[in-house]
């Protein structure tokens, strides 16, 4: 089982919430993330539960391979696969720019996709496209992944 992982407004909330809460690492950080003036706004204990999932987590965002060299080790995650975009305009249409591309890197095998865009046309195509269940899940960009989001994840794997 694959689990798409979104960083701003997913990991990373921003919008609504001020002054956001402050975090700090229990995990060993690169210079890289130490000096990252966003990363204190992730929760780290947001790492540990992924793992606990038992799916292979996978970076899909626009930050790319700094989602290893930043967050990752924020998170204490090993390095991740990362989707790498071949083209951010799609097409015409409601679809988020990232549908296509995470059904095609799922090559049919089920996932859970967390990110703060998801809309109901994205789901829509996927149910109509790819083969295996799929969660698209959209998590509120102005707190980032919460229990409740959790809840959800792990409801709907509990179902596999």
């Amino acid at each position: 089982m694959l689990l798409f992982l979104d960083i701003d407004g997913t990991l990373l909330p921003f919008g609504a919430v001020d002054p956001y809460p402050v975090y700090e690492t229990p995990f060993e950080l690169t210079a890289e993330a130490a000096a990252h003036p966003l990363l204190a706004r992730i929760d780290p204990a947001l790492g540990p539960w992924l793992l606990t999932l038992g799916c292979e987590l996978v970076w899909a965002t626009t930050w790319l391979d700094d989602a290893n060299a930043c967050v990752a080790p924020w998170l204490g995650l090993p390095p991740l696969p990362v989707v790498h975009w071949a083209d951010e305009a799609e097409g015409p249409g409601p679809l988020h720019w990232k549908t296509r591309t995470v059904a095609a890197w799922a090559a049919g095998r089920p996932f859970v996709w967390l990110d703060d865009e998801i809309t109901a046309a994205d789901r829509d195509w996927v149910a109509a496209h790819h083969v295996e269940r799929a969660l698209l899940h959209r998590v509120d960009h102005r707190y980032g992944l919460t229990d409740a989001d959790f809840g959800v994840v792990e409801e709907w794997l509990g179902g596999r």
